[in-house]
């Protein structure tokens, strides 16, 4: 049996310990959950300042390959109603908090936050501002679809301080563009691209999905070649996560028999880190790859690396709030989710009521593994106190890695584990080592998409 075929598990991404499905909602209230939002704000607004997630879940089409929580319409006059939510919303927090905010971060995320017009996500920002201040630094970036990123979306948010446009490629294919049901073509990238420089935006992601159906090593090869020639700053380059189960996603157009497997879904994305990697590109955490200019690229490489339910930013911030419905919210201390359905989301902020549908209150355990898996999955090491090593969970997590050691994928010493370059790939499955909750209660069924 190969590595890839041992390893290749169901394994959590890792975007915050506990994760979504382990969260123990017994143990949560939002009572607690609020006195935990006023602690993080009072210890950290000052210093690192706060992050918001906006969650923008409208779409025109269905993309096939999506397992996103989104809302498929081509009625754009759900836009208003669902902007000035979202500001009702971020004034439910504003009544929480002493003072101004200070803003770190924002990301628009989706759905499509380009489903959005221009005017639109400029009141919403706008509204957003009314009540904060930005940070000099802060870093402010959306999500596009490139078939209706417009160029007064982008000038738009420019002028309200935004930098970077994440643009969702997955592959350039014909034949994997029409079964994901996500036709763009390469001139239309070209094209958003350009106009994007031209205003001035200095970080620009292409998103690609490895493993999709129908992918071949040329086609891939093809797609990857056409990105080099673009020239985007980072690079996020995602194994396909193939989750049927989860309701909503349009994961139905394919079945398994069209997927790359094991061995050769691995070597697809292999193809692709010697190709950037050859291009200026350098890997970054987990799927990301960025060029060293790059404000991700500098994080990693002075340590400051964060990964949390946006996935990886260029800086820490211990408060994350989620706007919008099946937004996530992170205090550090507790997580929260959003009502998941609009309707229902819409009914209970337009009634002054916090959304929340459900949390976790971290424990003292939690917290501690959070930290070290957070530290694996960021800069691929974790070093330990003596006070860690009396925690049950990391005795047991340092026991589970010796197969791992064995295998040559992590190097463990008596204060430090480190992942190897053999070991990265697998880095889902070694921070799976230290994740007590879902050992102490293993599914009944599959919860997460593949390891590789």
């Amino acid at each position: 049996m190969t590595l890839i075929q041992k390893y290749n598990t169901a394994a959590p991404r890792y975007t915050s310990y506990p994760t979504v499905p382990y969260w123990d909602e017994s143990t949560f209230d939002a009572t607690r959950w609020k006195q935990s939002l006023q602690e993080s704000f009072k210890a950290t607004n000052s210093t690192e300042g706060i992050s918001i997630y906006i969650h923008l879940p409208y779409c025109e089409k269905l993309c096939t390959y999506c397992g996103c929580n989104k809302h498929i319409t081509i009625n754009h006059g759900v836009e208003k109603p669902y902007m000035d939510a979202i500001l009702r919303e971020w004034g439910l927090y504003i009544k929480l908090f002493e003072k101004r905010p200070r803003i770190r971060e924002i990301h628009l995320g989706g759905g499509t936050p380009t489903f959005f017009s221009a005017d639109n996500l400029a009141q919403l920002i706008i509204g957003i501002y009314e009540h904060a201040d930005l940070i000099s630094d802060a870093s402010l970036s959306f999500e596009g679809h490139p078939n209706n990123t417009t160029v007064a979306h982008m000038q738009t948010l420019y002028n309200l301080g935004f930098r970077r446009m994440s643009l969702g490629i997955q592959d350039f294919d014909p034949k994997v563009q029409d079964i994901i049901n996500r036709i763009q073509p390469f001139e239309t990238v070209e094209r958003v691209t350009n106009e994007a420089r031209e205003i001035g935006f200095t970080s620009i992601n292409y998103d690609l999905v490895y493993g999709l159906p129908l992918q071949t090593m040329t086609s891939v090869q093809d797609t990857i070649n056409k990105i080099i020639n673009l020239g985007p700053d980072r690079i996020s380059f995602y194994s396909y996560a193939h989750v049927p189960w989860i309701k909503g996603n349009g994961q139905r157009k394919y079945s398994e028999t069209d997927l790359p497997k094991d061995e050769e879904k691995r070597a697809l994305y292999e193809l692709g880190k010697t190709m950037f990697a050859e291009n200026g590109y350098t890997e970054i955490g987990m799927d990301h790859f960025a060029r060293p200019h790059d404000s991700l690229y500098r994080s990693a490489q002075e340590g400051t690396l964060h990964r949390n339910f946006m996935g990886y930013t260029d800086h820490h911030t211990s408060l994350m709030i989620g706007l919008g419905a099946s937004s996530i919210g992170d205090s550090w201390y507790a997580y929260t989710q959003n009502e998941k359905t609009i309707d229902r989301w819409m009914e209970r902020v337009n009634n002054d009521d916090f959304p929340v549908v459900r949390g976790h209150i971290l424990s003292t355990e939690d917290l501690l593994l959070r930290r070290h898996i957070q530290a694996l999955m960021c800069n691929f090491e974790t070093t330990w106190n003596k006070a860690d090593v009396q925690c049950d969970a990391i005795v047991e997590g340092l026991q589970r890695l010796q197969e791992l050691e064995k295998d040559g994928l992590v190097a463990v010493k008596p204060k430090k584990v480190f992942v190897t370059e053999k070991g990265r790939p697998f880095i889902r499955n070694i921070c799976m080592a230290f994740d007590a909750r879902l050992w102490r209660r293993q599914p009944q069924s599959q919860l997460f998409s593949s390891a590789i």
